[in-house]
């Protein structure tokens, strides 16, 4: 009796601790829809709501999305993902890696691809054309770690800024799979530092921002609420320009 109530003390627990390991899976596909942008060209859109312009439209060869929950209100902008069609006669089972540059969703689909991205889970070029024509396939997804070889992270200054009154810009070339929830830029002079505001989607603005060359300080967070702060090793110049593009120095893997 007692052996019999030990098997199953040990078995409850075995299964429970198996469901807590399904329950936690960070690297376990999730199923949904997937649809494309039928209006656009091959790439994405240049005008997404995360506010990356013509380099949403182009970024990762052009394989980018749209996303509805997983935009998290622009939190989720740079997110990649893999994404896998399930219909065995066309996908492929490596599928495409997107990013995520815009917000929309349709026909209870989580995602909006390029027409790119969408035929790129294809097994082959005919496949590409008769998975284009079904419009909206099941899929299922994952959260995949960016990559940009040769990139470190940059600061694009939207052309909406006008310097020294108002500064907003955009963090490209984010590797990993950490989300940016967190600005600071600082006067290198006398570390004075401002926290800043999301604008929309990906755009960080400061009304006015710090003068003088600025420390920017990116704080890189997980879904376990594992936070760290990232320094650049490069300023942002004191006479920034809108439109400019400046290289920070730094690159995170995580």
């Amino acid at each position: 009796m007692a052996f019999s109530l030990m098997c199953f003390v040990l078995l409850a627990t075995f299964l429970f601790m198996q469901t807590l390991a399904d329950t936690s899976c960070t690297d376990c596909f999730v199923q949904s829809r997937a649809s494309f942008y039928s209006n656009s060209e091959e790439n994405g859109t240049d005008a997404g709501a995360c506010g990356f312009g013509s380099f949403g439209a182009t970024i990762n060869g052009g394989d980018v999305s749209a996303a509805s929950s997983l935009y998290r209100d622009g939190v989720g902008c740079g997110a990649c993902y893999q994404i896998r069609c399930t219909n065995g006669g066309y996908c492929s089972s490596n599928g495409v890696t997107i990013v995520l540059t815009d917000q929309g969703s349709g026909d209870n689909t989580d995602f909006i691809l390029s027409q790119r991205a969408f035929g790129g889970m294809a097994q082959s070029k005919d496949a590409s054309t008769s998975l284009l024509a079904l419009g909206v396939v099941d899929i299922e997804y994952r959260r995949v770690s960016c990559s940009y070889p040769n990139k470190n992270i940059t600061i694009k200054i939207d052309e909406s800024s006008s310097n020294p009154n108002y500064l907003a810009f955009v963090i490209w070339f984010q590797q990993g799979r950490r989300d940016i929830t967190a600005v600071q830029l600082c006067e290198t002079q006398n570390f004075v530092c401002k926290l800043l505001e999301r604008s929309h989607g990906a755009v960080w603005t400061a009304t006015p921002p710090p003068s003088g060359p600025l420390s920017l300080r990116m704080l890189f967070s997980t879904e376990d609420g594992d936070d760290t702060w990232v320094v650049p090793v490069n300023n942002i110049p004191e006479d920034w320009k809108a439109g400019e593009t400046y290289d920070s120095g730094v690159q995170v893997d995580q």
